[in-house]
């Protein structure tokens, strides 16, 4: 606990990052299973010189990289006590009072959306596996739910936008509808899909004999935080009489802004929606969460009891049993967290965090547009912001590669981290503070270095040209 306590301190006097080489570290680990007891006390030391040095410190301030957030620290002692009670929540009887936080949490998001009484959900590991019920739950319903009895036996075909997270590759993979059958729309300026490209493909797939399966918005992209049109999507799906799918796996913390209401607009519209509170709500790993309309379609998609774990007791009625209702059957208590969070700071305080981020996204894009060599692909919905020095004496490989360049040298330096991405055939800085220690004066530092990196790499290329 001391321990923590003082890392979660300090952590900003440590380099973000150390650039190690991967076969350091696995020579490093190379130990046989050990055989002589050790105290923690030698375990505890061993940890502070294998571990901690090599690890990418997400709760440093300069931290704005791939979406996994400075975790909050009542967060992080609910995770203490959770694995301390190591409740089962896959049958009530392991767990009753955890089941009870667990929906309590489930009720808390479904407000959030806008959902009815009739909502339920699951917290999950993540995105992928909340998208991956999402398509289930898509597959089943579309197909009078034929299709978890006797498999995909016509052609299905799902949509999506272009700027879709992989998960949904994955999902469509796993659920049988195929890789190649999810359809991936063009998107707009604003990296929304385009609803016109949409109902081209929605058409020309009906005049070959395939169904629409499932329609997929967007709320908060991956690489920008863009939204769908969910309104438009929403009619289409019930037009095609098909299930309609949202991933606000990284946009369902726009739920907790006090200052941007209305960003995720027709969300409530969703048959289903995917939320990870380990991205923008500040919960330690893992927590996500996928939300259903009505929850009778768990228990229809998910129903099977086996005689091994029939629930004998007259309460039968009144126990929820997440394993007939979820994917998972061993399930932690990944709620307290999420729990313990609201609790302890509230819905207006992390709030507040949100908008803070949101803030430093906003200043990182106009600091971009006021500079004649930088690019910012589009004014942030979020607090994603996508980057790109501008080049035109280079070609576009080798401004590729300047970017990954600049990238890896400010990655090493172990001040900031932040991702690179490709989109429309550019190649951008990702940067996306989701970080309760970030502060303006972070955000202009990094502006400064990236300026400074980018003019020294572009001088480097026009002198070996001339």
């Amino acid at each position: 606990m001391d321990y923590i306590s003082d890392y979660l301190q300090n952590v900003s006097n440590k380099p973000l990052f150390n650039p190690v080489e991967p076969s350091f570290l696995y020579d490093l680990f190379d130990e046989k299973i050990p055989d002589s007891p050790q105290s923690l006390a030698e375990i505890q030391k061993h940890l502070e010189e294998k571990l901690i040095p090599y690890s990418t410190h997400v709760n440093h301030p300069g931290y704005m990289g791939l979406i996994t957030p400075s975790p909050n620290p009542a967060g992080i002692l609910a995770e203490f006590l959770a694995s301390a009670l190591n409740q089962n929540l896959g049958a009530y009887s392991i767990g009753p009072s955890a089941t009870t936080i667990e929906l309590r949490v489930i009720r808390w998001l479904n407000d959030l959306i806008g959902y009815d009484e009739k909502a339920g959900g699951n917290i999950t590991s993540g995105g992928m596996t909340s998208n991956f019920i999402g398509l289930k739950l898509a597959r089943d319903s579309s197909s009078d739910d034929s299709a978890q009895h006797d498999g995909m036996t016509q052609g299905w075909v799902a949509y999506v936008s272009e700027e879709r997270h992989v998960s949904l590759d994955k999902a469509a993979d796993a659920v049988g509808v195929g890789r190649k059958n999810l359809r991936t729309i063009p998107t707009n300026e604003k990296f929304q899909v385009r609803i016109d490209l949409l109902e081209e493909a929605i058409e020309k797939d009906k005049e070959r004999g395939l169904r629409p399966i499932c329609i997929i918005g967007l709320a908060g992209t991956t690489n920008l935080g863009a939204v769908d049109d969910l309104e438009t999507l929403s009619k289409i799906a019930r037009r095609e009489n098909c299930w309609f799918h949202a991933d606000a796996a990284y946009g369902g913390g726009m739920l907790l802004s006090n200052k941007h209401p209305g960003v995720l607009k027709g969300l409530h519209l969703a048959d289903s929606v995917t939320i990870d509170p380990h991205k923008w709500f500040y919960a330690p790993l893992d927590a996500g969460a996928i939300l259903v309309k009505d929850h009778k379609r768990l228990n229809i998609s998910f129903g099977l009891q086996p005689s091994y774990l029939t629930d004998q007791s007259q309460q039968k009625n009144e126990r929820y049993q997440f394993y007939v209702n979820g994917f998972e059957q061993s399930k932690r208590f990944r709620s307290l967290k999420i729990w313990v969070s609201f609790h302890h700071y509230g819905k207006p305080k992390m709030g507040e965090w949100v908008d803070n981020n949101i803030s430093h996204a906003k200043h990182l894009h106009q600091l971009a547009v006021d500079d004649a060599q930088f690019e910012s692909a589009t004014e942030p919905v979020m607090s994603a912001v996508c980057l790109h020095y501008k080049t035109p004496q280079l070609s576009n490989e080798e401004n590729r590669r300047l970017h990954f360049t600049v990238t890896e040298k400010i990655e090493s330096e172990g001040k900031f981290w932040f991702a690179t991405t490709i989109m429309k055939g550019k190649t951008w800085f990702r940067i996306n503070p989701v970080n309760i220690y970030t502060r303006m004066e972070h955000i202009n530092e990094l502006f400064k270095t990236l300026q400074s990196y980018c003019n020294v790499e572009l001088d480097k290329y026009i002198s070996v040209k001339s």
